[in-house]
């Protein structure tokens, strides 16, 4: 009876070890060209690479993920982080379609409609829709090999100056870095837009290559620019998607299918993760750079309407330069407008027409 017993408990023991050892492992490489302290990336960290692994655990604990992290530019550069992700130098990534004007020029949209909604919320559930669910949108990430799986975006813009903007003539000659399509804001204005993005605008900034950056709260923290640019001026130019969480689309395909779910779920969970953060870290912010010294001002409503006013209409003229193309961006800057006025957000232009 003794050696009977002992022999069920060895199957057991070996059953048990044979289920253990089942467990597959695989290798992801998760990065950026940006540092953890800027937020969509500390969020890829703290929230997304876990809740991938809590997902994974919980649903059967059958696969798990062995992640390399590289932040901080240690494997790619600022503007390539869709070609890193669509190469396969890294599995995820940051995906800013901001810098990306020609190979995703309708994931841009937003930053061509300035001045349409704060409302972050908002902004994510309008251009995620899109993304998955226009296919026009959808084929920008998909034909350049990129899997998107959650979106990224930012409290509104405003401006950061080493001297105050009191009014829409004080922008008038100003050198102000604004990244990529966001240089569009500042025409009509008198101001001269630098390119660049976070990793640039401190320096450039110190040495006089700029006075400034259009910018937001949490962005502009990450970095420490308000050490040297101690002026807020609070325009309220909008909410942007910035791009989102990509994953090489060749690497995405060849995971089981437990995988794909569980990386789709997390990305999905990080944007809203994403927006909670940010409305935490804005107060945070604002208390950060009063408390050292900024100050921080809004502009006027007539000051700026004249902002809006001046500018020629950023936004047809993109989609006309992508009809030209063969991109019909009308269609989408249509439904993308009249999904916001119907959302009960009041434009201070409607940009389609």
């Amino acid at each position: 009876m003794k050696l009977r017993l002992s022999g069920i408990a060895a199957i057991g023991l070996l059953s048990f070890s044979m289920s253990a050892s089942a467990q597959q492992t695989i290798n992801l490489t998760i990065a950026s060209s940006h540092p953890t302290t800027f937020p969509p990336v500390g969020m890829m960290q703290n929230f997304f690479k876990p809740e991938v692994d809590r997902l994974l655990k919980e649903g059967g604990n059958k696969y798990q993920i062995r992640w390399k992290e590289a932040y901080g530019g240690t494997l790619y550069k600022l503007t390539d982080t869709m070609e890193a992700v669509r190469d396969g130098i890294t599995d995820i990534g940051y995906v800013g379609t901001l810098w990306e004007a020609d190979t995703m020029p309708l994931s841009n949209l937003t930053f061509f409609t300035p001045f349409s909604t704060d409302d972050m919320t908002m902004q994510a559930t309008l251009m995620d829709k899109l993304v998955r669910e226009n296919a026009a949108v959808r084929k920008e990430w998909e034909g350049n090999n990129v899997k998107y799986l959650g979106p990224i975006v930012t409290e509104s813009y405003d401006l950061w100056t080493t001297k105050p903007v009191g009014s829409f003539a004080d922008l008038n000659g100003r050198r102000i870095n604004a990244p990529g399509s966001a240089a569009r804001w500042l025409q009509g204005t008198g101001a001269v837009a630098v390119d660049g993005g976070f990793p640039t605008y401190y320096t450039n900034i110190q040495t006089g290559v700029t006075e400034g950056a259009v910018s937001y709260f949490t962005g502009i923290q990450s970095v420490r620019v308000y050490e040297v640019a101690k002026h807020v001026t609070e325009v309220g130019i909008g909410s942007m998607f910035l791009g989102g969480v990509g994953m090489s689309l060749d690497r995405f395909n060849k995971l089981p299918k437990e995988v794909q779910e569980a990386l789709s779920a997390a990305g999905k969970a990080y944007g809203d993760k994403l927006i909670e953060e940010n409305k935490k870290r804005n107060a945070e912010a604002r208390k950060l750079m009063t408390d050292d010294g900024s100050t921080i001002v809004k502009m006027a409503p007539e000051e700026r309407q004249k902002w809006v006013d001046a500018m020629p209409n950023i936004a047809k003229e993109w989609a006309a330069d992508l009809k030209a193309k063969g991109i019909d961006a009308d269609k989408v800057l249509a439904n993308y407008m009249d999904a916001l006025r119907a959302s009960g957000q009041k434009p201070a232009r409607n940009w389609d027409q």
